[in-house]
């Protein structure tokens, strides 16, 4: 019988199907004979089979897949894994390696199957020989049917159950065996991984166990007194049978399955020989159940097990990169796990960031999505607010302080501003992203890709224009559709364009030459191109350039420019999309110009969707990283608020959101004031994602506001006046006209709105006590001093149980607008109840516009207001709250492929420029230490 220290580390294999008293070994309680071994088999099969089909009851697509890599010629042994895993329900793929192959060759197939997340088990069918532990370990704990890693072995060693597989062979040959106290064991050419999970397995049962090889000197005298005898690999001639103890029991653990019994065991005495052949392959079937059934739980969200970092903030604050550099942040890898990602659902870059994919959404669907909370502030002043800062401290104050999950979706910085004016963006002092140098440059690449596709895009246009005005519609056919190995046809994208035709052929054969007309031309007129060239500098040179100006460009000159990267629309759909799917169509509505007789031309039409869908295929993954407590942080897309929408991606809150879990919260920042940026968060994203936010938190400080109250001028690099470092509760009470209003747009759109106020050395209690109880008096839910850039999320504690709090009020979430209404009236609904401006005012031009946009059908889609972030006016100088003014209209244009119309309000840049001291000259590198100097 087994014994107690057995029964505490026993578990039931098949909880669905088979009794509690059943044990790791999934032992039958019956003695030995071959008889018994083939019965054991088909019940171990028939429970594997019923367990694995309750499973697929509550999992209907589920389909797990078993590889098994073999290395040798024997068939059989294929055809009876095959016949089993049929048997039981599962899917078997066999990879047939050379006999012959090297370990490194197995290796990489094993690591190839290692991340491919179709396949739930891997098991190794190799000749003895290639059973080395570099074979064995590179098989992922997690998918290692058979048991025989370090990982898996250590586990069982260890006594726990629950997480270790047994080898099949060895809990075949403890099938066979029972009532092992006190008797000895021997196990003869048996070692290995399965020669120790044996004996671990058998001392268990009280058995002593002894082993030894086949050429052993002893061999003759441990045979004559084992009790059992275990044989792992082909008795040699020269080894007679009556060295084995009369009434002895044989296992026998060869490869050979053709071989059930031997009946020379009788003959000399002793009990008849068991093969646990069919019988180790039914046991293997049944931990691929049960690793199927770890697999299922793995899928599911769970509770995170996060180790935050600690803080010991230093008075005074250092500078951000001080700060960023003194903390050692966590392997990215371990933040992922702690979060609950799958090793196959991130791609590492480096040691601190990871790319995530978007499989996770699929995996989570049932998830039901965390608490969604946007930061908003005040209109900015060059005194700044903290957004940023106020997002990082929020989530470090509710995970590291408060237990509950959340994660902060923050904006990828643009290089134009980290090295001209406004410097990084990973928020500061204890609230910041790390590492910040990371963070602000390059990060994984995805402006760089937008970068790329943009300018393949305008490529194209100007190089289409050029090959349609040299040459013949047959010259144009022909090289558009060229003839390949004897055979012509058409791309995918060009029968894609036949159809919007009007043309149903797939024979380019066939076409008229009217048809090879209206295919071959798009007949673009160059000056409604509203396709520009970017580049991630600030570059004020650029913003009127001449292109076409070489000898070989025939004289197609025009007049052109560049904006900057993160003002492109293929920045604003990475930012709005909600799959690969989706981008790739919104790439392909991009319009980029307009055709002779005023129909738009689209990325579509130019022929180059697929290849912008090929150079955006990693950036549409978010990218993770942490803050300075350790808590974590998606950076993804980084459009502009005042010429783009200013939101980070639709895709990141929707995987943190099923990541955080349903007490968790997500924090994410709208770029400038809320009549920048929240208005767009509400009335652009919030439509493309179907999410509704819980909290608006607004971010305020006593220094701004005392500049809307009109407070004087501030010159950068200049010390502050002694208005913004000085008691002063008139002007403060003044500017709070600002805030008011801005708490008065959150109201519009029934959200509940949590003040944070950003305290400085400098603010006086009364000050910050003004500010927060004219917030309370004017309808925020609460107003809340916070400490955090100079304490860490210890100085957010309060305001993140406010934010908490807020979160459980009634919600009557509504947009600002409906869709169906007139474009012009779209802008008036912003201008009057966003900005307070009297009324608007379009240009002949922005009208002309507006038609246009509405006869060729785009006059349903949303409003992305183009205006300068400074004032809620049009007047940059105009603090406080404007009223009384004609918001002029200068322009309308259209980004399709994004899904929104932006009109320009007065004078919009789209490429910032350099000032007289750019942020570049603080910044270096060090050359032995590759450190970054300077950046903030």
């Amino acid at each position: 019988m087994r014994t107690a220290a057995l029964r505490r580390c026993l578990v039931p294999i098949l909880p669905a199907v088979l009794p509690p008293s059943r044990g790791l070994y999934g032992r039958q309680s019956r003695g030995g004979g071959d008889g018994t071994a083939a019965a054991a088999a088909r019940k171990i099969t028939e429970n594997a089979k019923k367990s694995l089909a309750s499973l697929k009851r509550e999992n209907p697509r589920l389909e797990p897949t078993l590889a098994i890599i073999q290395a040798h010629n024997d068939h059989l042994i294929q055809e009876i894994n095959q016949k089993f895993a049929e048997e039981v329900g599962l899917r078997v793929i066999h990879i047939c390696l050379p006999e012959g192959s090297s370990k490194d060759e197995i290796v990489d197939e094993i690591l190839r199957l290692n991340e491919d997340p179709n396949v739930q088990g891997l098991a190794l069918d190799l000749p003895e020989s290639l059973y080395s532990s570099k074979v064995l370990n590179a098989v992922k704990p997690e998918k290692d049917v058979d048991g025989l890693s370090d990982a898996n072995l250590g586990r069982l060693v260890r006594g726990d159950a629950y997480d270790c597989l047994v080898p099949p062979t060895a809990c075949a040959v403890m099938e066979l065996l029972e009532d092992l106290g006190g008797k000895t064991v021997l196990l003869v050419g048996a070692g290995g991984a399965t020669g120790a999970a044996l004996q671990c397995m058998l001392q268990r049962e009280g058995a002593a166990t002894l082993s030894c090889r086949w050429k052993a000197p002893q061999l003759q005298t441990k045979l004559h007194h084992a009790d059992v005898v275990v044989v792992g690999s082909t008795k040699p001639d020269d080894v007679p049978l009556s060295w084995i103890k009369p009434g002895a029991t044989i296992i026998s653990c060869s490869r050979d399955l053709l071989s059930e019994k031997h009946n020379h065991g009788q003959e000399n005495n002793h009990a008849a020989e068991n093969t646990v052949g069919s019988l180790a392959i039914a046991m293997r079937m049944q931990n691929m159940v049960k690793n199927t059934e770890r697999w299922i739980r793995s899928q599911q969200h769970r509770k995170w097990d996060l180790r935050c970092l600690k803080l010991q903030p230093l008075s005074p604050v250092p500078s951000d990169i001080e700060i960023s550099r003194a903390q050692s942040p966590k392997a990215v890898d371990v933040l992922a796990k702690e979060i609950g990602l799958l090793t196959d659902e991130i791609e590492i870059y480096g040691q601190t960031k990871a790319k995530v994919r978007l499989s996770l959404l699929e995996r989570l669907k049932d998830q039901p999505d965390g608490k969604y909370v946007l930061v908003a502030g005040i209109t900015p002043t060059p005194l700044g607010e903290g957004k940023s800062t106020v997002t990082i401290g929020l989530v470090q104050a509710l995970t590291a302080h408060l237990n509950i999950n959340s994660f902060a979706c923050l904006r990828q910085p643009s290089q134009g501003p980290t090295f001209g004016v406004k410097g990084g963006a990973a928020g500061g002092g204890y609230a910041q992203v790390i590492p910040m140098e990371e963070f602000n440059l390059h990060l994984t690449g995805d402006i760089h890709a937008i970068t790329a596709a943009n300018n393949l895009l305008a490529a194209a246009i100007d190089a289409r224009i050029l090959h349609e005005n040299t040459q013949s519609d047959k010259a144009l056919y022909n090289r558009l559709v060229p003839v390949v190995n004897g055979v012509r046809g058409f791309s995918a994208i060009q029968l894609a364009r036949l159809r919007r035709l009007g043309i149903n052929k797939t024979d380019p054969g066939t076409l008229t030459e009217e048809e090879i007309s209206k295919f071959v031309r798009l007949d673009i007129d160059p000056s409604t191109i509203t396709w520009q060239r970017v580049v991630d500098t600030n570059d004020r040179f650029l913003r009127k350039i001449t292109v076409g100006q070489a000898n070989t460009e025939k004289g197609f000159v025009r007049q052109a420019q560049f904006d900057i990267a993160v003002a492109s629309e293929i920045m604003a759909i990475l930012a709005l999309t909600t799959s690969l799917q989706d981008m790739k169509e919104r790439l392909g509505k991009m319009v980029v110009a307009n055709d002779k007789k005023g129909e738009p031309v689209t990325a579509e039409d130019l022929g180059v969707t697929g290849a912008l869908a090929v150079l955006m295929k990693d950036a549409i993954k978010p990218t993770l990283m942490q803050t300075l407590e350790g808590t974590p942080v998606f950076v993804h897309a980084g459009p502009f608020a005042n010429i783009a929408h200013g939101n980070s991606s639709v895709l990141a809150d929707k995987i943190a959101l099923k990541l955080v879990g349903e007490k968790g919260f997500v924090v994410t920042e709208a770029g400038f004031g809320a009549d920048i940026g929240m208005e767009k968060f509400f009335n652009i994203k919030c439509r493309a994602s179907g999410l509704v936010p819980s909290v608006v938190v607004l971010v305020a400080t006593v220094r701004a506001l005392k500049m809307h109250g009109g407070g004087p001028n501030v010159t950068a690099g200049a010390p502050l006046k002694k208005e913004y470092t000085e008691e002063n509760l008139q002007l403060v009470a003044d500017g709070c006209c600002n805030l008011q209003k801005q708490i008065q747009i959150t109201q519009l759109f029934g959200v509940p709105v949590v003040v944070a106020l950003n305290v400085f050395k400098t603010d006086s209690p009364a000050e910050i006590d003004l500010v927060c109880k004219i917030a309370k008096q004017s309808g925020a839910f609460d107003a809340v001093p916070c400490n955090h850039w100079s304490a860490g999320g210890r100085g957010a504690v309060r305001l993140a149980q406010a934010v908490e709090k807020a979160a459980n009020q009634k919600n009557s979430f509504k947009y600002l607008y409906s869709l169906e209404l007139p474009i012009v009236e779209k802008i008036r609904i912003i201008a009057q109840k966003v900005y307070g401006a009297q009324d608007i005012e379009l240009s002949p031009a922005a009208q002309s516009q507006v038609d246009r946009y509405t006869r060729q059908g785009f006059g349903n889609l949303p409003i992305c207001m183009a205006k300068t972030h400074l004032s809620l006016s049009h007047q940059p100088e105009r603090k406080g709250v404007p009223t009384g003014f004609i918001l002029p209209i200068s322009d309308v244009r259209a980004s399709i492929g994004a899904g929104f119309i932006y009109p320009l309000v007065g004078t919009m840049s789209t490429m910032p420029g350099l000032p007289t001291r750019p942020c570049f000259y603080d910044i270096d590198l060090d050359p032995v230490t590759e450190q970054v100097k300077g950046l903030f």
